[in-house]
């Protein structure tokens, strides 16, 4: 296929340019045949940290590692051709210097053709979002429940609950904005809070428990899924895929113990 016929992704600018306008739909991926069927119907495919806890089993977000990203990157990239694909970076990869942050990021995005990266967003992260957006590494932020720092923060809990706190989320997302941001995610906070950081930035908010007034929404695919007994309270489960999988593993498994598996299914079929 020549790159003139090649379906074109969405863009950073185009994710921007939908602030006030049509909602923007986004869902987490972390493989190819996840990917496919997402792809048709997303705006953003966000290949989140979220993976070391539902794909690897990890209890928090922290143990993820760069090489992990960049191997589910590449998985969400094979499997889409239309959705803005955004990997995060992980825990340790970008917090110390906006070079060490580039480094990475350029790695991230080279080694899997991603259209940008997405940084959870402290103090310190003006800075390197503008120093990776003057470099031309497109960057999504991340607000309020960050769980990145979940051992600072006291675990997953939702944030703003205090005007002190409340204030400094909305300082941190005019900060990012400012510095270049394409759009911020906002995740953990009142309704009330995160309406007002929408308000307060020229940037796409993309809402995940937080307000439906936000520009956009995202949910991790697999608590939207149903692929687990227990999820964040404010996930609503679109359908029950556990207790789907688990009848076919279980109609298998009686097939397999009593002998009637279907042969046709089990011979394999040789040409001539």
């Amino acid at each position: 296929m020549s790159a003139q016929n090649q379906i074109r992704r969405m863009t950073a600018p185009e994710i921007t340019a939908r602030k006030g306008k049509e909602p923007i739909v986004c869902l987490t991926a972390y493989d190819t045949p996840t990917a496919l069927i997402l792809d048709e119907h997303c705006d953003l495919i966000l290949v989140g940290d979220s993976l070391g806890m539902v794909v690897h089993g990890l209890v928090t977000t922290v143990g993820v590692t760069l090489d992990m990203m960049i191997m589910h990157g590449q998985a969400v990239m094979r499997g889409s051709q239309k959705a803005m694909v955004v990997v995060d970076l992980p825990f340790g990869y970008y917090e110390d210097s906006p070079e060490r942050a580039f480094r990475n990021a350029a790695r991230v995005m080279c080694e899997t053709g991603c259209q940008a990266v997405k940084i959870e967003s402290g103090s310190h992260a003006a800075a390197t979002i503008s120093y990776l957006v003057e470099r031309g590494i497109p960057v999504m932020s991340h607000v309020g429940l960050r769980p990145q720092s979940m051992n600072v923060l006291g675990g997953f809990r939702a944030r703003g609950r205090t005007q002190k706190v409340a204030d400094e989320i909305i300082e941190s997302s005019v900060a990012a904005a400012g510095a270049g941001s394409f759009a911020v995610v906002v995740e953990g906070v009142s309704a009330e809070l995160a309406d007002k950081v929408t308000a307060a930035v020229d940037i796409p908010t993309i809402g995940i428990g937080a307000s439906a007034g936000c520009d956009g929404q995202i949910l991790v695919t697999p608590d939207m899924l149903g692929m687990f007994d227990r999820t964040p309270k404010f996930v609503k489960k679109y359908a029950g895929l556990k207790d789907i999988i688990e009848t076919a593993v279980k109609s298998y498994r009686d097939e397999v113990r009593s002998r009637s598996f279907p042969s046709d299914a089990q011979t394999y079929k040789f040409r001539k």
